[in-house]
């Protein structure tokens, strides 16, 4: 009998595409299954009360509800640590792991290795995000040692109405990043409907489209030792093994 494997995703509250875009991706893989835990995220902004919806408590909790379903790993699928930066990632993952004896990690963790593996330098961004907001995603990866010179933002800060962003919108996004031609462009935000456009992008724009829903699920499949390139259809960050 094939063995089980759950993936557990902690999700913002009022995102409405990370769940069933990762069902799609996971849709020909029929031993995996995702799992989703939520927590309150309404609104991504700079201010103390949009900031503390990122504290750890809720986060942790959500994460121990999910461990009762004997997840495999435990993904933050969520880009909050592209403005917080990104050691806040990495301590949660570490209280994850502790609190459950779990594997974990997040979107923009998985999204870092990928950069790193790849050798980027020069990163397109594209977001839903406001301008201060996005200043700070570039500014972190630019510590990082990955400019962002090349980036569009669409000036949003309701999460709820990232998922409302229609698909000319996102083309046109992605078309003025990739003009300036960095090495790769990177979609950050779980709540826009990016991913199962990434492929036909790719193939257009002639570069690796990084879709962060995508690296979630990426190296959550590594991490519970299933073999990502079984997942066709969603770009090329699947063949990285």
């Amino acid at each position: 009998m094939m063995r089980r494997i759950r993936l557990g995703m902690l999700t913002p509250s009022s995102n409405t595409v990370l769940e069933p875009v990762t069902c799609a991706m996971i849709a020909g893989l029929p031993e995996v299954s995702a799992h989703f835990g939520r927590f309150h995220v309404t609104e991504i902004a700079l201010s103390d009360s949009a900031l503390a919806q990122f504290d750890d408590a809720p986060i942790l909790a959500a994460a121990e509800l999910l461990a009762h379903a004997k997840v495999d790993v435990i993904a933050w699928n969520g880009t909050s640590s592209g403005w917080l930066g990104f050691e806040a990632d990495a301590a949660l993952c570490r209280r994850i792991a502790e609190a459950t004896g779990i594997p974990a990690t997040s979107s923009m963790l998985a999204l870092n290795e990928v950069l790193a593996r790849t050798g980027v330098r020069r990163l397109g961004l594209a977001t839903p995000y406001t301008g201060d907001v996005q200043a700070r995603i570039v500014a972190n990866y630019a510590a990082l040692g990955h400019s962002c010179d090349a980036e569009r933002h669409l000036g949003l800060r309701d999460n709820f109405s990232f998922s409302e962003v229609g698909d000319e919108e996102m083309w046109e996004m992605v078309r003025a990043v990739a003009s300036v031609r960095p090495d790769a462009l990177a979609v950050v935000c779980t709540n826009l409907r990016a991913a199962p456009l990434t492929a036909a992008m790719e193939a257009e724009l002639g570069l690796p489209v990084y879709d962060t829903v995508a690296t979630a699920v990426w190296k959550s499949l590594l991490l519970a030792g299933v073999d990502a390139r079984r997942v066709t259809g969603w770009g090329s960050l699947f063949q990285l093994a």
